[in-house]
């Protein structure tokens, strides 16, 4: 039999391990890894600054595991495989499925123009347990309940497919002349804000599966309570190395799984689960990110009120608990998941800011920005999907702190300026008398800022908006 030549084409799935499409291509014949930087049309497309510069190393970790035959590209997909299908003399072309709607119609053309020049086109599933369309209600239709959605999992005893080995590739991959090379992309910043961002992080395949081992030993027990305290390191921080498929999902969930369904263990699988019912909005509802799934948000009364967004975003809201969690990401290009609730519902609720204006900051900072996790999240936060927190339910970032950061660890980390008052005021410092802000050093307005919006009346302003919603 003659020997296929077969291109693999990399995108969110920077591994070696589980990796379907790869498989299955290595199987087939000589395999020319390919990556296409295809984001420069201006729109969503484009990934956000801190994703890029994540994947600036991600690549060069995957290219060292290929031995240094990765060809990197940018551009439009269809002239870089029109190109290496004849200079190459391609027979197939394997890859793994995205869900982001402009990658959804892009591939549609792609497999339908790849069959009519005779190319064999393998697509697989990489990115999730289970694709979305496997997931819907008895009828056909997609849930929009989390709690429906993750009833029938284990009502059903649902399990996806076993992780696949690490793929053998000794002698298998075909080096491409014509490589532009991951510096070539571009995708670091050319003020190198990356250097200090990246200080706290190490990439890749390998670091991925260390990070999983360490936390499963060392980590997951007591998960469920602790994950919602900050300060402390109970939560995996395996989001990035998720989102550019440096691990699979399936990997963690089969070893989650070998310890056992404790509340820990069953606690963090229910969060793969919901970023399953995210990506299963996603595909059912392609605007999600710009579209309110509950249309009466549509006549929504926003705030324009740019002061206050960029106090926000500078977390400079004289709020601390918020500004920690907006300085966090600004420093780390991650955010504790509490945090990103208690600042959504901050900037949506407090301020009455479009909660648009916060999923695009989170897209551009987040170094994890998923479409379907961010998108969906926000939507939750702002009350306006479909299975969102209720309009009422508005975080109160003082006694959010009280209880999740008792000892003012994480506040005080990332506010150095607040790092002697003491905790009774440490979450309201402008409340304090002013003899325990002189003790602090604490100038309410100059070392610290003043609260932009009253937590109380602008609490009840959006009760009373958010209720007159028809």
């Amino acid at each position: 039999m003659v020997e296929r030549t077969v291109i693999h084409w990399f995108q969110n799935d920077l591994r070696l391990a589980d990796n379907g499409a790869l498989d299955h291509a290595v199987r087939l014949g000589r395999v020319l890894p390919l990556y296409i930087l295809d984001d420069g049309h201006g729109g969503r497309e484009k990934m956000g600054s801190a994703s890029r510069v994540w994947l600036h190393h991600s690549l060069n970790s995957l290219n060292d595991s290929l031995d240094q035959s990765l060809a990197v590209f940018s551009g439009d997909p269809f002239e870089v495989l029109l190109f290496l299908i004849e200079h190459y003399s391609i027979t197939d072309v394997c890859w793994n499925i995205r869900y982001e709607p402009w990658y959804q119609k892009r591939d549609k053309k792609i497999i339908k123009w790849l069959e009519c020049k005779g190319i064999n086109v393998h697509v697989f599933n990489g990115a999730l347990l289970w694709k979305p369309e496997a997931l819907c209600k008895e009828d056909g239709a997609p849930y929009k309940v989390f709690g429906a959605f993750y009833k029938k999992i284990y009502a059903n005893n649902l399990m996806p497919e076993t992780p696949l080995p690490s793929v053998k590739s000794v002698g298998k991959w075909i080096v491409c002349a014509q490589n532009k090379g991951v510096q070539a992309l571009g995708l670091l910043p050319r003020i190198r804000w990356d250097e200090k961002v990246m200080s706290g992080w190490e990439v890749g395949e390998s670091v991925a599966e260390q990070l999983l081992e360490s936390f499963l030993k060392n980590e997951i027990q007591g998960y469920k309570v602790q994950r919602d305290f900050p300060a402390q390191s109970r939560t995996s921080k395996l989001s990035m190395h998720i989102h550019f498929g440096e691990i699979s999902v399936r990997q963690i969930f089969y070893s989650v799984q070998k310890l056992s369904l404790d509340i820990d263990a069953e606690g963090f699988i229910r969060q793969l689960c919901w970023r399953e019912f995210s990506y299963n909005l996603l595909y059912h509802n392609p605007n999600l990110s710009f579209e309110n799934l509950q249309s009466k948000f549509d006549s929504f009364p926003w705030s324009t009120n740019k002061r206050q967004l960029k106090a926000w975003q500078s977390g400079q809201t004289g709020i601390p608990l918020v500004d920690a969690g907006m300085r966090e990401l600004w420093k780390t290009g991650y955010m504790h998941n509490r945090l990103r609730m208690i600042t959504g519902s901050f900037l949506v609720k407090n301020l009455q800011i479009d909660w648009r204006k916060g999923e695009r900051w989170f897209w551009d900072c987040l170094i994890d920005a998923d479409l379907a996790n961010n998108s969906a999240g926000w939507q939750w936060i702002a009350g306006c999907g479909t299975d969102a927190s209720p309009y009422f339910r508005i975080f109160n970032p003082v006694t959010q702190g009280k209880k999740f950061d008792p000892e003012g660890i994480y506040v005080k980390k990332f506010v150095p300026e607040l790092k002697d008052m003491p905790l009774s005021y440490l979450f309201n410092p402008w409340e304090a008398p002013k003899h325990v802000l002189d003790q602090a050093g604490v100038e309410i307005g100059k070392t610290y800022p003043k609260p932009i919006v009253d937590l109380k009346s602008s609490r009840l302003k959006a009760l009373e908006i958010f209720s007159s919603l028809k």
